[in-house]
């Protein structure tokens, strides 16, 4: 007698298969997926990001302050330091993504052709897991980070233009804005501190 079909999985959003390595639920799926995988998508991400952000806030800064230069010469050297401070987003992700390629393993655990059988499954995937949210979070705090830093950065070179006392004023809110990626580095460090892939 054949064996009868397998229930319908519409909750899970999943239709029924009946092969052997169908994944039946979200759960399957996602931990189906190598950790390695995970971690250098999050490595992707916060880099990624951070260059968007960095990249987001010189477009706004940069427009802004050669448009406004052309009516006021004498603030262009001085407001070069709102790109410095949007380029230091991108810095910030250049660190996460070094610090989180120093945590990952060789792989060479898997090359036999199977894992071993005191393998710490739980440790492997909290590893992936983990260096994927921290370069996610990274990533996202630099780009929110690079455009306040370019739209603060673009309010500072129009106002320099028409008033230079108010330029010191305004880079204080840059600093302020800047330090937004500070923080993310410093909670994307701390997410991942405890992330090692075992070994075998």
């Amino acid at each position: 007698a054949e064996a009868p079909p397998p229930p319908p999985m519409a909750d899970t959003g999943f239709s029924a298969c009946a092969a052997e390595n169908c994944n039946a639920s979200y759960d399957e799926l996602l931990t189906n997926i190598s950790p390695y995988a995970w971690a250098y998508a999050g490595i992707a991400l916060g880099l990624g990001l951070s260059v968007v952000g960095a990249a987001w806030g010189i477009w706004l800064t940069g427009s802004s302050l050669v448009g406004a230069a052309v009516k006021a010469p004498r603030i262009r050297s001085k407001n070069l330091i709102s790109v410095i401070f949007c380029e230091a987003t991108a810095i910030y992700g250049v660190i996460l993504a070094i610090l989180l390629l120093s945590k990952i393993g060789d792989g060479s655990e898997g090359s036999s052709g199977s894992l071993p059988e005191d393998w710490n499954y739980n440790q492997w995937y909290f590893a992936g897991y983990s260096l994927f949210a921290s370069g996610l979070g990274v990533g996202l705090t630099n780009v929110a980070s690079g455009v306040s830093v370019g739209i603060a950065g673009s309010a500072c070179a129009l106002a320099d233009a028409q008033d230079g006392s108010l330029f010191v004023k305004i880079l204080i809110v840059e600093i302020f804005a800047s330090a937004l990626g500070i923080f993310g580095i410093i909670v994307g460090i701390i997410q991942s501190n405890d992330a090692e892939f075992p070994s075998t």
